[in-house]
């Protein structure tokens, strides 16, 4: 690739997931005359609100060329926990501020099973506590949903705020935090540089294995900040809340530009991924195609995302 060309690939890289956002739209736009609707369009913002959320605990991870497959798990188990304080008489904002302790503590653990016990990869860690975050939900709720939850709650989180979901602002504000992290701050820029190359960020003097901590953190953050949306949608604690969560995650970080290899995407793109994982579910729910076909649908666009980054790392080792 040469030097004029690196722009046009950046270029590319950044527009896109847009170009194929809009594209799809079009699309669905002539295939369905529901599809436009201004209900429809809140109703795929609603839902796409807590995948949006659990992308940008993945994409935290994903910067610094690692995964988190617990993050559904921690969304199940830190929605029990919540509908479980909430039911016993907590204020919700102390209820809440446990949920996302718990999440948050979930994701440093994984960062210590990382960076302390020296595992070989993420995957290993995180596939651990997948496992263990579910089986603790499945424990606490006794393997029944917990409903009953104060209405109070339920306005704050699954309502609306003049005139938007409030899972939609919710997500928003988390999305402009994270913008901010990852942009303006050293912590952010120091996430880049491990995925980058994770040896010149030590030599850098970058606390590696601190700010891989802070990653994970993050990641478990997200969501624990999922499952309070998704309570106040759904007015309960469900133990398999989540199942399966953390792949449409790590799908919309990828399908919005963000690289397996690490070093490389944007809060922006993230959303316009998770967007694009939305509208097309959405879309094939009204052109009533089998839940089953919508899998390897869903799966195809997954594994071409996959594919495009593979192609562009391959064209960015030939500069």
């Amino acid at each position: 690739m040469t030097t004029k060309e690196q722009p046009a690939a950046v270029l590319w890289q950044r527009m896109g997931p847009l170009l194929g956002l809009a594209t799809l739209i079009i699309g669905l736009s002539f295939a369905s005359p529901y599809f436009l609707t201004v209900e429809n369009l809140l109703n795929v913002l609603r839902q796409s609100s807590i995948n949006a959320i659990l992308a940008l605990g993945q994409l935290m991870v994903i910067i610094t060329a690692g995964i988190d497959l617990s993050i559904g798990s921690v969304l199940g188990v830190t929605n029990v926990m919540l509908a479980i304080l909430l039911v016993s008489g907590w204020h919700p904002l102390a209820a809440c501020a446990a949920a996302l302790g718990t999440g948050l503590g979930i994701g440093l653990l994984n960062g210590v099973l990382l960076t302390r016990l020296r595992l070989p990869h993420p995957f290993i860690s995180t596939l651990g506590t997948m496992n263990v975050g579910r089986g603790a939900a499945l424990l606490l709720a006794g393997g029944v949903p917990i409903s009953g939850l104060s209405m109070g709650f339920r306005s704050a989180t699954g309502g609306n705020a003049f005139g938007a979901p409030m899972p939609v602002v919710i997500a928003a504000v988390a999305y402009l935090a994270a913008h901010l992290f990852l942009t303006r701050t050293i912590w952010g820029r120091d996430l880049y540089a491990i995925g980058g190359n994770r040896e010149a960020a030590r030599l850098a003097g970058i606390p590696v294995e601190r700010r891989l901590n802070l990653a994970y953190a993050l990641s478990g953050f997200a969501g624990a900040l999922g499952a309070i949306v998704l309570a106040g949608r759904m007015n309960s604690g469900f133990p398999l809340a989540g199942s399966g969560a953390e792949l449409d995650a790590i799908a919309a970080a990828i399908i919005g530009g963000a690289s397996f290899f690490g070093g490389v995407g944007t809060v922006g793109g993230t959303l316009i991924g998770a967007l694009i994982i939305g509208f097309l579910r959405n879309g094939l729910n009204l052109l009533d195609v089998s839940a089953y076909w919508q899998m390897v649908v869903i799966g195809c666009v997954i594994v071409g995302a996959v594919f495009v980054d593979v192609l562009r790392q391959r064209g960015t080792r030939t500069v």
